[in-house]
């Protein structure tokens, strides 16, 4: 500590082809190199080419080496076998010889290291002819030239260690970091959520509008005593009153599945709800590595009595019998796929050598917390949802369906549900733009507030059209709402996973099979997870509207 180094060496090393093959490749294919210091990651400073402007930012990590072109005419592989350790700290208590670390930057430089003779490990790298040793390294010298890999097959690894003194405190080591790398402000997120909001005041304008004009008059239509006239022409009744004694009728195609649906979105939405207050609050500071993630697995396991008692309570409403694989499914349904698939990707994985496999030991702690802790959870989750009374609908429901009569094609399942998506897409792609960059270019995310704000929006904007559709959907007389009032918050998910496959092919740079395969994967289980969610906000919301509207009239 606080003991500068120059030109030190660490490691001679002579190459064989197939090492020197695949250095040259990796630098091609754009690795980095991860170090961290007192919990700290490296970074390097880099040229902000995303915004075409010489404005300096900061990247996690550096690079192992570059393609050097120059004038069209390709010079080699540069390989950076220099590191330049720049460590910034900050004075402890006002003494010299004491600090704390409150920056690491790596400055990564190709040198092609010259000696006299021939190489002797006692002399160590007082024998180079290109070092310094009164001062560090600097980035361009006319003394030394770079590093070909694909030219040399000797490589000689050094470093140089810096301290600089800092006016940075230590709690605020992390800022440099946690600004997505210096390359995006606040005023992004802000747009962000003007955007959400011009999108939610739009939707409430909507809605109020159907409350107080529409839904009012039909209200009073529907409520009012008819005249002597108006009976003997016997005028029938139309619109959504129409439709009472249907409109509470248990979904026709596949209720348990809608019910278990409900009931794991439940659980997702507990889970979410929970970890962005901690989040929002600091407790889960990316400083903390996996600290998130940890967070998200143990919300989800402890949220399974919600799962149960969900789908439960939408099943015994429904009247049905089998409630003991209601209640498995929703223990199993929605892990079950999403670990079948992460299984699969750790295989490839695994088979492909990289390091980034998850230990099977890690895999069997999480299979564990499965069966061990959240079907448990479940189930007595199940047992206190079917325990309570059943719902009571306003209306009674007829023996015999109702015929549904044509439907325009602006009113079909289809049409409806896909618009449905598009309005909640609308209030969070700028934000999903970050999430995403966070989860796969290696930066940090940080603005929970955001977030948490960008969330109940989200929240707001799917209530909002699900009950708008469900209107017009009663309106001309289909009582079939239940799966569509889930279907269409949850239509959102679809064009995330679309927009995630348009960030795929402009900001990622994938040059393997393999890469696309765990990208869709993973991006397939996170879309499934926020169409659960979403889906059940959209049941929820229009649940409570069909509800209110339908108490609200007299019924003979």
């Amino acid at each position: 500590m606080l003991k500068p180094q120059n030109c030190k060496l660490l490691e001679r090393q002579v190459l064989n082809k197939k090492q020197v093959k695949k250095f040259e490749d990796s630098i091609r294919d754009g690795y980095h190199i991860n170090w961290i210091i007192d919990n700290l990651p490296s970074a390097a400073a880099i040229d902000d080419m995303e915004t075409r402007t010489q404005t300096t930012v900061y990247d996690i990590g550096f690079p192992l080496g570059k393609v050097h072109i120059h004038n069209g005419v390709k010079k080699g592989v540069m390989l950076n076998n220099h590191a330049k350790i720049n460590l910034s700290y900050h004075p402890r208590n006002g003494k010299r010889n004491e600090g704390r670390l409150v920056g690491f930057l790596v400055e990564p430089i190709s040198v092609m290291h010259t000696y006299n003779g021939k190489w002797d490990p006692a002399m160590g790298a007082s024998q180079l002819t290109s070092c310094y040793r009164d001062r560090p390294m600097p980035p361009l010298d006319s003394r030394r030239s770079p590093m070909y890999i694909d030219q040399h097959e000797e490589v000689i690894w050094t470093y140089d260690v810096i301290y600089q003194k800092s006016d940075i405190e230590w709690a605020s080591r992390w800022d440099i970091y946690l600004s997505m790398a210096g390359r995006y402000d606040d005023e992004v997120h802000w747009f962000s959520i003007i955007n959400a909001l011009l999108i939610v005041l739009f939707l409430t304008g909507m809605v109020a509008m159907i409350m107080m004009r529409s839904l009012h008059r039909d209200i009073t239509r529907y409520n009012r005593v008819p005249t002597e006239e108006e009976r003997a022409e016997e005028r029938e009744e139309t619109g959504w009153k129409l439709v009472h004694a249907d409109v509470f009728r248990a979904p026709a195609s596949f209720p348990m599945l809608f019910c278990v649906c409900v009931g794991t979105g439940v659980q997702l939405l507990g889970m979410a709800v929970v970890t962005l207050i901690f989040a929002s609050i600091g407790f889960l500071s990316p400083a903390n590595r996996g600290s998130l993630m940890i967070a998200i697995l143990l919300l989800y396991v402890l949220m399974g009595v919600t799962a149960g008692y969900g789908s439960s309570r939408a099943y015994k409403m429904f009247k049905g019998k089998k409630w003991q694989k209601c209640t498995l499914f929703a223990a199993m349904l929605y892990p079950g796929i999403s670990f079948f698939i992460f299984f699969v990707l750790n295989l490839v994985v695994w088979a492909e050598g990289s390091v980034g496999a998850v230990p099977f030991g890690s895999m069997f702690a999480m299979v564990a917390l499965w069966f061990g802790i959240s079907v448990p959870l479940v189930f007595l989750g199940a047992y206190l949802g079917y325990r309570k009374e059943i719902v009571t609908f306003p209306v009674q429901t007829s023996s015999l369906p109702r015929a549904i009569p044509e439907q325009p094609w602006y009113m079909s399942a289809t049409f409806s549900i896909l618009v449905g998506g598009v309005l909640p897409f609308g209030a969070v792609f700028v934000e999903l733009f970050f999430i995403l960059s966070s989860l796969w270019l290696n930066q940090f995310y940080y603005v929970f507030g955001f977030l948490s704000l960008v969330f109940i929006i989200l929240i707001i904007t799917c209530a909002e059209i699900t009950i708008v559709l469900c209107y017009f959907q009663l309106v001309s007389e289909d009582y079939h709402w239940w799966w569509r009032s889930f279907l269409t918050s949850g239509s959102c998910a679809l064009y995330v996973f679309l927009y995630s496959a348009f960030y795929f092919c402009t900001k990622l740079d994938a040059l393997y099979f393999i890469t696309g395969c765990l990208y869709f994967g993973y991006m397939f289980i996170i879309c499934l997870g926020f169409f659960l969610l979403t889906g059940t906000v959209g049941y929820y919301s229009s649940f409570w509207f069909v509800n209110k509207i339908y108490a609200s009239i007299k019924v003979d």
